[in-house]
């Protein structure tokens, strides 16, 4: 035993399946075979603290792969990677429990459709927007705003979404996991959700598996209850993590920056049954912790290389208070054409990119000689792309207890007439100060 990993040896030459679930009868605790060692000696991730274990102790082979409690019994519970109860409530009495591991529809069933699903959130709509049955990530160091960002997309989106919404919470901190519980409940839509935990204090193999036993729970309710569904996690970087410790204590070699070898594999299952059928759509939203500010470090790279609609969240718009924190020139979306969005929009949106994309080309200038060696071309174009970071911010329903400003949210129409204006000019005379925190203009108080 070392860690999180325990070695097993059957008798009589008896070895399990890669991936096949064992159990120790003494603490009800699973284990999940990753390696053979040799004829009846595997190497096994234990799914609970391994403080206790000793030599010896009894171990038995299920014959199958973890499964997990699949069903409408499971709505307004929190459970774990097994579907064992975190909510202090009894075991859930479902009638069906399904295999941890599967494989993605086929290709054939696939639902590649794309439409808007539009959040309220401004900055969002506007130049990087959502798609219904697609993925999104949303990427970020540490203390830039992700995961109030979710919580806010939660609080916009789930009461709104006529669906079920099945929330992963992967190696973050319990705090965060309570008050998302807590705002499901205040917002009344904790009777369709299904909340799975494996949070920071967790075994890694727990938080190994989370990912994979919340996708079981959302496939069942696309398959077989053909609805669509809502899939949150928090944080997918964790998981990675947490692979990444699993791969050391097996003894694989590391790869890039001491990445697990097996990175690009372990998130391509993820990700791959994150999908639309004809039965129903799996919308997920995915926060990513991108180490060092870095978004080509391998980790964050690979879950990129999956997503529709990455949102970039920098740390310089963060630290001058403009929040959401959203690089909008980092951030895409693969729904940012005319002939999805419509002319006026895609057109509006690419007009603002473009001129938060020269205000920064410009800000080393700005630093160094100052405003007034810009031309006047320049200068204006820096006064309307101040006053359209401050109108893309906008006070967030989930932060009202701390910052005392009520939350808003914002039509993707109102958004667009708002950034036209700015652009148009008509608001060159009104101090940019009026624009922050507001919803819609006719909020800026204007004399």
């Amino acid at each position: 035993m070392h860690g999180g990993v325990v070695d097993v040896r059957f008798d009589r030459g008896f070895t399990p399946a890669v991936r096949e679930a064992l159990r120790i009868p003494e603490s009800g605790a699973m284990l999940e075979v990753q390696a053979h060692l040799e004829a009846g000696l595997v190497r096994a991730l234990s799914l609970a603290p391994t403080s206790g274990l000793r030599r010896g102790i009894l171990v038995e082979a299920t014959g199958g792969s973890l499964t997990v409690p699949v069903g409408r019994e499971l709505l307004g519970r929190v459970v774990d990677a097994t579907g064992a109860p975190l909510d202090g409530g009894p075991a859930v009495a479902s009638r069906e429990r399904r295999p941890i591991h599967r494989e993605p529809p086929a290709l054939h069933s696939h639902d590649t459709r794309l439409s808007p699903l539009w959040t309220g959130i401004k900055v969002v709509d506007l130049l990087c927007p959502f798609a219904r049955g697609g993925k999104t990530g949303l990427f970020g160091g540490a203390g830039v705003g992700k995961t109030l960002l979710l919580m806010e997309l939660v609080d916009a989106v789930v009461a709104q979404y006529q669906g079920v919404a099945v929330f992963a919470g992967v190696g973050e901190r319990i705090r965060e996991g309570h008050e998302l519980w807590r705002d499901f409940q205040r917002g009344g839509v904790l009777d369709r959700a299904v909340m799975v935990f494996g949070q920071m204090d967790a075994p890694p193999g727990t938080r190994l598996r989370v990912p994979h036993a919340a996708l079981t729970i959302a496939e069942d309710f696309r398959d077989r209850e053909r609805r669509d569904v809502l899939l949150l996690v928090d944080n997918i970087f964790r998981f990675v993590q947490a692979g990444m410790e699993t791969s050391a204590l097996l003894g694989r070699l590391p790869s890039r920056v001491g990445y697990q070898p097996t990175l690009a594999t372990e998130i391509a299952e993820v990700e791959e049954r994150i999908s639309s059928t004809a039965d129903g759509a799996i919308t997920s939203v995915q926060a990513v912790y991108v180490p060092a500010d870095d978004l080509y470090d391998p980790g964050a790279a690979a879950i990129m290389a999956h997503l529709d609609v990455r949102v970039v969240l920098q740390r310089s718009l963060a630290a001058a208070g403009l929040y959401p924190a959203v690089d909008a020139v980092a951030s895409q979306s693969r729904l940012s054409s005319p002939e999805i969005l419509g002319e006026r929009h895609y057109r509006a949106g690419e007009q603002v990119r473009s001129t938060l994309s020269r205000y920064r080309e410009l800000q080393d200038v700005i630093a160094m000689l100052g405003l007034d060696e810009l031309s006047p071309e320049d200068r204006l174009l820096v006064r309307r792309a101040r006053r359209l970071e401050k109108f893309l911010t906008q006070p967030f329903s989930v932060s009202e207890a701390f910052t005392g400003r009520k939350g808003a949210r914002v039509p993707i129409g109102r958004t667009i007439e708002g950034c036209e204006a700015i652009l148009a000019g008509r608001f060159d005379e009104v101090p940019e100060e009026r624009l922050y925190m507001i919803g819609t203009l006719d909020d800026a108080e204007v004399p």
